[in-house]
């Protein structure tokens, strides 16, 4: 698309900052400044963004509670020639919030459909994270429920790939109790407050962030950033080859302290064996065994 005059009768999904205003792009400003109007997740969160760029366009409510029936009303106005934007209150409609919806009728009703893409939480945690990227599996908020969640986590944590999952600030604490549990020794990046005055990442294994979590630090939103099975960092494979062509296990070696913490809180040598295979996947044969 070019920067000229924007399309009539198209709805533009534009991705607002997650936290400095200023990562607002010239493009989003522009579009936001040029449509008819803009459907946003809270009109009065909006407000603020509107206000502080001088946007004087009309703000119609689109959230989670409405997102349907909206949806019917913007295809009417957009066959009627109008053009339109479709904002969340921080990053991109569609990515755990709502939005969704309404871009598959408006594309069912044969409109155009155009993206502003720009800030996103998950690939701004990602890059902090130092972690493997060129594949990566995006969970959103994990269940509520201490048992749904633990499952869906059991899922996760057998992953080959880096795991990003969001946390609300009165569930990271026993998020994180959860993964020092399921997978001890596992690497984790838990990002805090990205591009805000606050933003932080602790580091460490996920028993070592969790002893990093204080109550001020509760307060914020999160990202947690989870190596997958298959390594922490593209940098680290050189290293973990040799290590385990040489055939032994380190003290930093996630399968191995799994394993002894289960032993630890009762189980057979087996039985966690059986349970490090459920949440860390098969283990690779080391070639040093290979070749004896």
């Amino acid at each position: 698309m070019s920067d000229g005059p924007l399309e009539r009768g198209a709805l533009y999904v534009v991705a607002t900052p997650i936290g400095n205003l200023g990562d607002l792009s010239p493009r989003a400003l522009a579009v936001l400044r040029g449509v008819d109007w803009i459907a946003a997740e809270d009109t009065r969160h909006s407000g603020v963004l509107m206000t502080r760029f001088g946007i004087e366009v009309p703000l119609i409510s689109a959230h989670a509670h409405n997102e349907r029936g909206r949806a019917e009303d913007l295809v009417t106005r957009l066959e009627a020639g109008t053009t339109g934007a479709l904002i969340v209150d921080a990053g991109s409609p569609g990515i755990s919030d709502p939005g969704a919806r309404i871009v598959r009728r408006v594309a069912e009703a044969g409109r155009p459909v155009r993206v502003v893409p720009g800030p996103s939480a998950v690939i701004a945690a990602l890059s902090l994270s130092g972690f493997a990227a060129d594949a990566f599996t995006f969970a959103g908020f994990l269940p509520p429920k201490d048992a749904a969640r633990d499952t869906r986590l059991a899922g996760l944590l057998a992953r080959g790939e880096t795991v990003v999952m969001y946390e609300a600030p009165h569930r990271v604490r026993a998020t994180l109790e959860a993964l020092a549990r399921l997978a001890p020794g596992r690497p984790l990046a838990a990002c805090r407050e990205l591009t805000k005055l606050h933003e932080e990442t602790l580091r460490g294994d996920t028993a070592a962030v969790l002893a990093q979590l204080t109550a001020e630090r509760e307060r914020g939103e999160w990202v947690l950033v989870l190596a997958g099975t298959g390594g922490a960092a593209p940098g680290d494979a050189a290293d973990t080859a040799a290590g385990t062509e040489a055939g032994g296990v380190t003290e930093d070696d996630p399968r191995a302290r799994f394993i002894a913490a289960q032993i630890e809180s009762g189980a057979s040598p087996d039985e966690a064996r059986r349970r490090a295979e459920f949440v860390l996947g098969p283990e690779r044969r080391r070639r040093g065994k290979e070749r004896a």
